[in-house]
């Protein structure tokens, strides 16, 4: 249960971006989130430079409960202004793919719709909403206002938990790397750089996180 503080917190957050908000047609994402859901979501782009780099695809999946509903999917090619790049050869996206793309906004549209206002869960999140958000503020005014929730650092808290005291106090090396997380968890691994198959690991790993939560620690 969350407290008054962080109710207050938020509710001031809500009347903030909603008065920021520049058409009133999403509102919705400012809704409390329907309870026990959340969208895994990842991006693919035309390199890591955020100010001047392009999403190429993007793709997300529901998580309702402790199921990944795989068939309540979104995928979406996205058409560059520039040239995709050297970033092809990661994520295999040709020129001639990307062409038939939608233009961004209208992609950014389909998913803000399908998010709704339910938490974002991600793999190093915070780089694919800086590229959303650079498009959002200077189309809708604000950022996404959905909560976020870090796999990575979900995993970082889970492997601090199972070290006994003393080894907590130090600095610990902890592999963060999406291949080596599905293998510790043992959970299914998928091609990577493909933005679903990103987006499902990510919504894996969230769920097994989730219920070890509660396991006691190794001593």
């Amino acid at each position: 249960m969350h407290s008054a503080a962080t109710r207050l917190r938020r509710a001031w957050s809500r009347r903030l971006g909603l008065r920021r908000l520049r058409d009133p047609r999403y509102a919705f994402l400012f809704e409390p989130p329907p309870p026990g859901e959340w969208v895994a979501l990842d991006c693919e782009t035309t390199g890591l430079d955020r100010r001047r780099d392009e999403i190429v695809a993007i793709a997300a999946v529901r998580i309702v409960g402790t199921r990944i509903l795989s068939s309540q999917r979104l995928q979406l090619l996205v058409r560059p202004r520039g040239e995709p790049g050297s970033s092809a050869r990661v994520h295999r996206l040709r020129g001639r793919d990307l062409a038939a793309g939608l233009p961004l906004r209208e992609a950014l549209d389909r998913l803000l719709h399908f998010v709704g206002s339910r938490p974002l869960v991600g793999y190093y999140l915070e780089f694919d909403v800086a590229m959303i958000e650079r498009e959002l503020r200077a189309w809708l005014g604000i950022g996404l206002p959905q909560e976020r929730i870090e796999v990575s650092a979900l995993y970082h808290d889970h492997k601090l938990r199972q070290l006994p005291e003393w080894a907590r106090q130090g600095q610990v090396p902890i592999d963060l790397r999406l291949q080596a997380m599905m293998r510790d968890l043992e959970l299914p691994q998928r091609d990577a750089h493909d933005p679903f198959n990103d987006a499902e690991m990510a919504a894996m790993a969230f769920l097994k996180l989730r219920a070890l939560q509660g396991k006691p620690r190794r001593d």
